[in-house]
């Protein structure tokens, strides 16, 4: 997808998007981005340019360890639509499904039992859509 919002260009911009896209997959970032609206281009904008571009784009944690921290982060907020964002993106960053799963047992007792029980929900849903998707 060509960025068509001004917001959506410069090099910033596209160093956040290459990684975003990597991490989360195409489809996701290329429906967040067409969903903008001239409210919230500058939110996509500034999450492009500074999350994806000049922190998951630092040198100092490999992608793999940036995915634990946001699984546990995500779920400790109990923010269920990022936590099946990066519960998809720690899968493309080379985690498996029982890593994950080990990752909300230990946010259990962490994060307590209501955070916990929402991960394993979405973690399944994702896990169900995903195989639907392989035999589709």
């Amino acid at each position: 997808m060509s960025a068509t919002r001004s917001e959506f260009q410069g090099a910033a911009f596209e160093k956040g998007l290459s990684v975003r896209k990597e991490v989360l997959g195409d489809a996701y970032v290329n429906r967040s981005l067409a969903s903008a609206t001239d409210y919230s281009a500058p939110l996509q904008k500034l999450i492009t340019e500074w999350c994806w571009g000049e922190i998951w784009g630092r040198p100092g944690l490999e992608r793999r360890l940036r995915s634990v921290l946001n699984l546990g982060m995500t779920m400790a907020l109990n923010r269920g639509v990022e936590f099946k964002a990066h519960a998809r993106g720690a899968l493309n960053n080379g985690l498996t499904r029982e890593e994950i799963i080990e990752i909300i047992l230990q946010g259990a007792i962490y994060c307590g039992a209501p955070a916990s029980l929402d991960a394993m929900r979405i973690a399944q849903s994702l896990f169900d859509e995903m195989d639907s998707e392989s035999k589709a």
